[in-house]
Formats: structure tokens, sequence, C-alpha cells
């Protein structure tokens, strides 16, 4: 939960500021997330302390066609589920039978989670990028410009050219580790996938 509502708030904070990114690097980048339209996966996340002492793990999928629609979905007994229809993001508790919606700008589109599905031609705008390969990897790491984030930096690591794992550390140290296994690129997602209904009696929360 708290690294979905992370996501989703630290968007509020981006300042739109010069670019002072390496632009091969940017560019590498940007060639990588834009050749997949669309992305499905399992994902296991992983959660740290600063000493490096377990806090959460969960698992769940996620899928996301561009542009801008993301469904992502944690597995019980920690359910949560967050859907993009390209202009709305819907965040739904089920224990607490609370969906929080907010529109999704271009502040919110360049969030993490989101900048897998979203536009991705300025997101130096935003971030300070830098790459490093190795073999077939390439991890780039994302540092915002705006000090007023809820993360210090984001890595986002690519093997062979397609997405592999994302690292978030916020200011105190706390690692988010997340894995993407069984990764499927540029195959058909059902529309309905990307739609969310409010259920019935729950308490909705407009930001």
């Amino acid at each position: 939960m708290r690294l979905i509502r992370m996501l989703l708030v630290s968007a509020l904070t981006f300042a739109v500021l010069p670019a002072h990114a390496d632009e091969k690097d940017v560019a590498r980048l940007t060639q990588l997330l834009e050749k997949s339209q669309t992305l499905s996966a399992r994902f296991s996340q992983l959660t740290l302390d600063g000493s490096g002492t377990q806090l959460q793990e969960t698992a769940g999928e996620m899928s996301v066609q561009r542009p801008g629609l993301f469904y992502w979905h944690t597995d019980a007994p920690q359910e949560q589920l967050m859907v993009s229809d390209g202009k709305k993001v819907s965040l739904w508790d089920p224990d607490l039978e609370q969906v929080t919606i907010k529109t999704l700008d271009q502040r919110l589109n360049q969030t993490p989670a989101l900048l897998l599905s979203g536009d991705v031609s300025k997101i130096s705008q935003s971030f300070d990028i830098t790459a490093k390969e190795t073999g077939g990897v390439i991890d780039f790491t994302l540092k915002p410009k705006s000090k007023d984030t809820l993360f210090d930096s984001l890595r986002l690591s690519f093997r062979n050219g397609m997405i592999n794992d994302m690292q978030l550390i916020d200011s105190v140290g706390q690692r988010t580790n997340i894995l993407f296994t069984g990764v499927k690129a540029n195959e058909p997602i059902a529309a309905s996938k990307f739609k969310f209904d409010i259920p019935k009696g729950a308490d909705v929360i407009q930001e």
C-alpha cells in the first residue's frame, strides 16, 4: 500500500525544470520504454529498511498499454488495485472498501509506475538520468530534480532489452525492490483490464 500511494502522491511534487540529463542516456531509456507498446508480467515486491531488515513482501500482476493505461494488482492478503484508463487513476483498497481517484495529468504521468505506460519523451524534465551497462543488463538511475519527493532515487533495469526490475530508495534508506517475471511485450490486452467499476457501497475519495 505504501508503495502504490508513493507512486501516486509523488507526482504532485514534480517540477518542470530545464533538462540536464545525459542526452544519450535519455535517448536510450526512451527507446527501450517506447518499443513496448504493451507489457504484461507478474511481479514480486520486497521492501527493506535502511539496515536491510525485511518490512514487507508482496506479489501480483501488472499490465500497461501506451499511452497512459495501467493495471497493477497486488495479491491477497495485502490486496490493492491501481487502474488507469488514460484519464483517471483509481486506487482500490478492498480492506477499507475505499477507492481514491486522481486525474491523470502530465505530472502524474511521470511517476515511476506510470512511467512504464506513459509519455517518456519529456522524462528529463523531472529526472536526472544516468546509465550503466554490464553485459546484457542496462541500469538507469533516475533522480528527481524536485527535493520534495517521497523517494531519492529510482533504478530501472533492462535485461536483453526488456524491463527486468526496478528499485526505489527513500530519504531514510528504505528500499523497495520489484522484480518482473514472465514479461510479455506487444501482445493484445483486453480494454476491460484498464476500466475500474466502483463497487457498490465503496467510499470514494476524489483528489
